[in-house]
Order: C-alpha cells, then structure tokens, then sequence
C-alpha cells in the first residue's frame, strides 16, 4: 500500500491544475489532525474549538488524549515549508491516529504527515472582543464565536435539532448528540440563545473588531413550534434583532430549511442577503437514506423546487445551498466508485448553477457520534475530482464568486471546511 505521503504526492501530480494547497488542504480535513502536546505548552493566546454546531471530531471528547479537546485550536493556517505553500486556512478536526500531526520544528508549531514537513502553522489569535463579559454571564465565545480567520460570526439560534431519532436526523449530522456531549463535558453550551443576549455580544463586537465582515445565524430544523414559534418566526426575530440594530455591518447569512416564496420574503424583507436551504446530497436514493426528516417533512423535490424559486427574492448568487461533500460515498447505501458520485453530484451542480443557485460544499467528517458512525472517508481522488467539477461547472456558467465568504483564490480564502473557495481562479 502507498504511503500517505506518496498519496498526496501522486494527487498533486494528477490532478496539477489544482493548486497543490487545495489538495492538501482536503487530504488533512479527511484525515483530521493530530497534536503533539508540546505545541500547547509554546503557543498561548490562541481561539480553541468553540464547537459552534457539530463536533467535527473524528472521536468523541471522552476518546480524546487529555486536554485536546480543550486546547486544539479551531483553525490552523499552514505556509512556507518546502513546497512553499501559500497560506492555506484549515477546519481542525481532531483525530490522534492521523498521518497528520501538528508538532513542534525549529521551536515553532509545524505540520507533519508522518515523517514529511509541510510548513510552519499558526493559530488565529483571541479576538479582543471575546475578553468582554456579558450581562447573562454568558462568554461572547459561546454566544457569538469567530470562524474563517475572523471573517465570520457564527451565531447557532438552537443548538439542537428536531429532526429527532432514527427516523428523521440527517444521517451525517451530530448536532443533537454533540449538544450532549458537551452537556456531559460541563460546557457552557446554550442550547436556545436569546436575541437579546446576542445583540448585547454583537456591540462588543462592533466596537472592538475590523476583521469580521458576515454573520452566520444558524440552527435546528424546527418541525413543530420552539418557544411557540415556527422554523421562520423563531429564526426571523434574530434577523430582525440583528438588522434593527446593526443595519447592514455585517452581510448576514441564514443556514435554514428550503421555504416557500412568501417566507423567503419575508427573511429578505428582514434584511437578510444570503440564503443557505442546505440539500446537503444531490442523488434521489441516497436523500431519502440520508435525509429521512427532509425527505419525510418536505420532500426532495419540493425542496429542490424551493431552493430554484428563492433566486426571485435574493436573486442570482445570494442563494447557497449546501452540500455535504463525500457523503453519498457513505456506506452501506452510497456510491462505491468514486467517478459514479461525482457524476452524481455534478449532476446537481449543474442544474443549480445553470439557474443562478451556486451549490458550496462543506468536507463530510464521518463524526463518530452521527447515525453514520465513524467510516471510512472517500479518497482523496474523489475530492481532487470534486474540486474539478465544482469549478468547472462555476466557470461554465459564468457565476460571481459567492459573497459571504471573503476573498477567494489560493492563498487568500479563509474559508475552512472546503477548499471550494481556494480554487476560484479570478474574483468577478
């Protein structure tokens, strides 16, 4: 068998109009990330994990070394090294057994896949904000936390989901059993945040901080009533909160299910500018395997047709939809070649695109703790042939580079789940 390195090595050399950044940058968020704990004991004053949503751990806390799960930083960003690696911003999800391992060389943290250096790594400082204590004696961390290098506000409304059980949650999402894994932990770990605390968190914000640009408000599909409200209410009061008091600081972004037009307006009439109704798998099998609560509340199809619809409120571009990439290779059901899922899923881009909807994806992380269970991640081939379709069906189509998620091209992206933003060639 080739060793890990010789993978990325071969992968670089196959698939040479991706830049080599892109490529390795997959490879560690397939892999997850390993940490010498002497690279804690030299880097202080850096942002931890703040587990925003889902765990994006390939293990459980209980299965970490001790103190990981408390000291591995949320992001690391990776130059230099002997490929001359352009500043590469990656998503830290931790698994010990990886080739991969952050580890101390020359005195500074640097990253290794097994015995190979790759370059230097730094970890994104404490934003001055996060020192502010709030009147609720909530930590603005756990309120408002920052991703993407700082680019982003992370806002989770509902920490859980009520897509309950067997039956109904998405078969790759851990929300619910995060939010009890962080409960078992002693965590401070809201499970329903009140507008009012956020907008407070928000002012500390917009008094000591240059560097965010967009707000994620994000949470559980709510299929019955929370608080007395529907999915669209309950979300919206946030909207409205964040809008009537910061009006357009920061381009504000909602991940929710697929509505009909006149809830679509009613968002964008509250002032938000991207919509994200997460599709999360193109192929029709595997959505009603992987997304029974979708499939069972709403439909594929009707969902489908929403997301196509909610282009005539927020126009070409401004609607997101995600899909979680690697994921329709899953098993049992899914995809056991690698040319017949990315067959499937350009399938999906290609229509999406071709009507204004510009589909990103996130890296499938096979958390152990989701109905999937800890797997197997697709190869690294199937993600160099992802990155591929996605931009040439992007560039086909002649699309604008997504706002909300800060400059794009190598060297540049910040965003840290998918290397789709690292290859966009030139920003339109």
């Amino acid at each position: 068998m080739s060793s890990s390195y010789e993978i990325l090595a071969a992968a670089t050399e196959t698939f040479s109009s991706l830049p080599k950044e892109a490529i390795l940058k997959q490879d560690v968020l397939r892999c997850g990330l390993a940490f010498d704990n002497e690279v804690f004991k030299v880097s202080s004053d850096y942002k931890p994990k703040d587990y925003f949503i889902f765990s994006f751990d390939l293990v459980t806390l209980e299965d970490m070394p001790e103190g990981t799960a408390f000291k591995a930083p949320e992001e690391i960003r990776l130059s230099g090294g002997p490929l001359g690696m352009a500043p590469t911003v990656i998503s830290v999800r931790i698994q010990p057994k990886s080739p991969y391992c952050v580890k101390l060389h020359e005195g500074r943290p640097a990253l290794f896949l097994q015995d190979h250096f790759l370059g230097f790594v730094d970890f994104h400082g404490v934003p001055e904000f996060y020192s502010a204590s709030l009147s609720s004696g909530h930590l603005i961390s756990e309120i408002v936390p920052v991703l993407e290098w700082g680019y982003l506000l992370y806002i989770t409304a509902f920490r859980l989901c009520q897509y309950w059980g067997e039956k109904e949650e998405c078969r790759f999402c851990d929300i619910n059993a995060n939010y009890r894994q962080q409960k078992k932990a002693n965590r401070p770990y809201t499970g329903v945040k009140d507008p009012k605390v956020i907008v407070e968190a928000l002012k500390y914000v917009a008094e000591q901080d240059s560097t965010a640009k967009a707000y994620t408000l994000t949470g559980g599909s709510v299929t019955d009533k929370l608080q007395g409200l529907d999915e669209v209410d309950f979300y919206i009061q946030y909207i409205e909160a964040i809008e009537g008091a910061f009006p357009g600081r920061w381009i504000g972004k909602a991940v929710l299910q697929a509505f009909p037009l006149k809830d679509c307006a009613r968002l964008a009439g509250a002032g938000l500018k991207i919509y994200h109704p997460n599709y999360e798998i193109w192929d029709e099998a595997l959505f009603k395997e992987i997304c029974p609560g979708k499939e069972s509340y709403i439909g594929r199809s009707e969902w489908i047709k929403r997301v196509v619809d909610s282009v005539e409120v927020f126009g070409p571009g401004h609607v997101i939809p995600n899909f979680v990439g690697g994921v329709e290779m899953s098993q049992p059901h899914g995809f056991k070649e690698v040319d017949a899922a990315i067959a499937s899923t350009r399938e999906g881009l290609e229509f999406f695109m071709s009507r204004g909807v510009v589909p990103r994806f996130t890296t499938w992380c096979p958390e152990p703790t989701a109905w999937l269970g800890a797997q197997t991640a697709p190869p690294l081939e199937y993600y160099c042939k992802l990155l591929l379709s996605w931009r040439e069906v992007f560039e086909n189509n002649h699309l604008p580079v997504p706002p909300g998620y800060g400059p794009a091209g190598v060297g540049k992206a910040v965003f840290s789940v998918s290397a789709f933003m690292d290859v966009i060639r030139d920003e339109k």
